[in-house]
């Protein structure tokens, strides 16, 4: 794994000055420069006359503490050489925790509109501390911080972190440390995901079974789904409910709201472990999962049994948790269970549903009452729309952000979390350093997201809340592997969510990341470097005559240079060049002459590769790949290379894909690549039907194949294999699975269809 780099950015000197000390993320509504400075030092006192603002002064030292190695005194009155905390008590009901920062040369004074935006204000004073580089450094400097006054509120009342602790678990050091991180970037929101099929992780008391049994699996598939074996190692794990409090009220004093989920109907297969009459008759056995994906195993929604255990469950989470929302998933739940099952049949008949989907609807308007009923709302995943929303329920959206905007047309409030921008499970680098679910989400993209889509009207734009962005822990075994995959991402998206669309700029936002790394480094937390890494385009080439290759780095201080094996050293890189052969391409980037990067392209060509490639509809928006010439960029998944983008997918339908060989040649053999990964809805295609032309207007059917081989990891291939004959044109028909059948991972939903290479032999 490539993980950190010490990039040195700025040379520190004692006495530490204010070269960074304007580089605030997020960005707040307005700072005004003043003439002067302040010089924060050991006599500095903190004046907070106010209790609960005590919280917010202890926040500041323990930071100082930690980073800079002294605390400031606590005062109740005004004095020089102070930071004074103000909460304005006159102002009735504000609307948003605003904050003003004001530096004078009689010290910092922060007042808030609410407990929470004086805190807010801490986090802004934190990040006008110069950034040391040694803590000798930090022990022995003067900090100098320069007149000015900032204005600041938050632009949605919902800013969300998640973490998945049922797939992993980490200690409650580290969720606090996790919870620090949240608050550090002004957010306000930890959706805590506390059970899932591969371990329960909360004790409640009147169901010992469920952290006994359900919180430990057997074993852990080895790398990425489905996997190259299993450890056999009992593994898991459970938080008790003393130390479910103490990290609340952890939460609590950083002004963050802990949501607690409790997925239902589906992702169960922990709790059914434990007590299995919780399922369908005639459904199991069941067991803790030790892999990824969707499962069959569901609560039964024909007993009232099921109703009752999952009552007493949110009897003892909402004692546990003060929080207005509860969460209780509703995603990926598969029907094949209740179908079979005569108590759910007989529920739908009961009830005059018209079927499984409208089953789940009432199984979450039946939950929805009863959190009611104890002056809580719901929060469930956008499948909770299926068969009628809830009438109080809060959508999360995470498919896309139609079942967003669905629900706020409907003035339902919404949390939006897409998986194109807030999925942090995603690598951030276009070739991955580490296994990860897949995807791509660098931090550019990150940045470029809009909560508000702007099909939304003015009055539906108001029930977006805000967002959040989502760590499933599929492929983060230790604490280190989530700090690194969440950042430098949070920072990003903590901006999206205080900042002002308006005032949002990327080049701004880039300049002041280069100091934010550097606090990372004095967090001493397991960033990623991938914003640094090489990045890699393959373009047609002109005419359609081999593979265009290009090389770019954001950093423009070092030296970019590249390799092609086999044939001279390496050379310095300013334009893009043409590759016609199978090759072999490394880039290399050196600053400092120290090599911080180095990415290696195998192009593997075929009479395909470089060609122009037309398809019948463009994939979707969520795994769009490189566009079309994914097809025929001569990169290929089950060659070793470890890169997520080279698929572009499909959800349910057929694709037809047709390919210009420039020149009439004689084929013999077409071969399509694809990836099968059950656990996540993806399935290989049924079938190939190969046509060929001349002229690109009269095709004639050449072969077909339905067999698909099965590669390296989930990769594999359909292959027809014809006479040799010539042709131009060669139309590549691709069916899709369509609707997943009865007894596969998604059962009735649509199959995912990922495409790799084609090639033309």
């Amino acid at each position: 794994m490539r993980l950190i780099y010490s990039l040195v950015f700025v040379l520190f000197t004692a006495p530490l000055c204010f070269s960074q000390s304007l580089n605030i993320i997020p960005q707040p509504a307005s700072i005004i420069k003043g003439s002067g400075s302040f010089e924060l030092n050991r006599q500095t006192a903190l004046v907070v006359p106010d209790e609960e603002d005590r919280k917010a002064a202890q926040f500041f030292n323990d930071y100082l503490k930690e980073y800079y190695g002294f605390k400031l005194g606590l005062a109740n009155k005004a004095q020089k050489n102070s930071i004074r905390l103000t909460t304005r008590k006159f102002i009735k009901a504000p609307e948003k925790d605003a904050y003003q920062l004001t530096v004078n040369s009689q010290g910092v004074s922060i007042e808030g509109d609410t407990y929470p935006g004086t805190f807010y204000g801490i986090q802004s004073l934190i990040q006008l501390l110069p950034v040391p580089k040694t803590q000798s450094q930090a022990t022995d400097s003067k900090f100098v911080i320069p007149h000015l006054t900032i204005q600041d509120t938050p632009r949605f009342a919902y800013r969300g972190l998640h973490l998945d602790v049922g797939r992993h678990m980490y200690p409650v050091s580290f969720i606090k440390k996790y919870i620090d991180y949240i608050a550090l970037h002004k957010m306000n929101y930890f959706h805590w995901h506390l059970t899932e099929d591969q371990g329960w992780r909360i004790e409640i008391k009147k169901y010992p079974g469920l952290t006994k049994v359900g919180a430990w699996r057997d074993g852990t598939i080895i790398g990425r789904y489905p996997g190259t074996g299993n450890d056999n190692t009992r593994y898991g794990g459970y938080y008790s409910q003393e130390e479910v409090k103490e990290i609340v009220q952890y939460a609590a004093d950083r002004h963050i709201t802990v949501i607690p989920e409790i997925e239902m109907p589906g992702h169960s297969s922990a709790a059914l472990t434990a007590y299995p009459w919780l399922g369908c008759p005639g459904s199991g056995p069941y067991k803790v999962e030790q892999t990824w994906g969707v499962f069959d195993d569901i609560y039964c929604a024909g007993k009232d049994s099921t109703f009752q255990f999952l009552q007493d469950v949110l009897d003892e989470v909402i004692s546990l948790f003060p929080s207005k929302y509860i969460h209780i998933g509703g995603d990926e739940s598969p029907k094949t269970n209740w179908k079979a099952c005569p108590l759910c049949q007989a529920r739908i008949k009961a009830e005059g549903l018209k079927d499984e989907h409208e089953l789940q609807s009432y199984f979450i308007h039946r939950m929805e009452k009863y959190v009611n009923s104890k002056g809580r709302t719901i929060i469930g995943w956008d499948e909770i729309l299926e068969g009628g929303l809830a009438p109080k329920a809060v959508v999360m959206s995470w498919r896309g952000e139609s079942g967003g905007i669905a629900a706020a047309k409907e003035n339902h409030y919404v949390i939006m979390t897409p998986g194109s921008h807030c999925y942090f499970d995603y690598s951030q680098a276009q070739n991955e350093d580490s296994v990860t679910i897949g995807g791509y989400i660098p931090l550019e993209k990150v940045y470029s997201y809009e909560p508000v889509p702007n099909v939304l009207d003015k009055d539906q734009a108001k029930y977006i809340l805000g967002a959040q962005a989502n760590v499933w822990t599929e492929y983060m075994r230790y604490p280190s592997k989530v700090e690194y995959m969440i950042f430098p991402r949070l920072s990003a998206i903590s901006e999206v969510l205080w900042t002002a669309a308006a005032k949002k700029n990327w080049s701004d936002f880039e300049r002041r990341m280069q100091t934010q790394y550097l606090r990372y480094q004095l967090w001493k937390t397991n960033y990623s470097n991938a914003y640094f890494d090489i990045k890699t385009a393959l373009l047609p080439a002109p005419g359609n005559k081999g593979v265009l290759v290009k090389f770019e780095s954001k950093d423009k201080t070092g030296k970019l240079m590249y390799r092609i094996a086999g044939k001279s050293a390496a050379k310095n890189y300013t334009t893009p060049f043409v590759i016609n052969a199978t090759s072999h391409i490394t880039g290399i980037y050196y600053k400092n002459g120290k090599l911080l990067d180095s990415v290696t392209i195998p192009l593997q060509f075929n009479k395909a590769t470089g060609k122009k490639v037309t398809l019948n509809e463009p994939p979707s928006k969520n795994y769009p790949g490189d566009g079309a010439f994914t097809l025929t960029d001569g990169i290929i998944n089950d060659k070793g290379l470890n890169r997520s983008r080279e698929f572009i997918g499909y959800n349910g339908n057929d694709i037809s894909a047709t390919i210009d060989l420039g020149t009439a040649q004689k084929i013999d053999t077409i071969v399509v690549h694809s990836l099968y990964s059950a656990g996540s809805w993806i399935y290989p295609p049924q079938s190939i039907d190969v046509s060929i032309s001349t002229d690109g207007k009269s095709f004639k059917k050449a072969g077909s194949s339905d067999a698909f081989i099965k590669m390296n990891g989930g990769n594999g291939k359909l292959m027809v294999t014809i006479l040799p004959t010539s042709a131009r044109y060669i139309q590549v028909d691709i069916k899709n699975l369509g609707k997943i059948p009865e007894g596969k991972a998604g059962a009735g939903e649509k199959a995912w269809l990922f495409l790799d290479e084609i090639e033309i032999l």
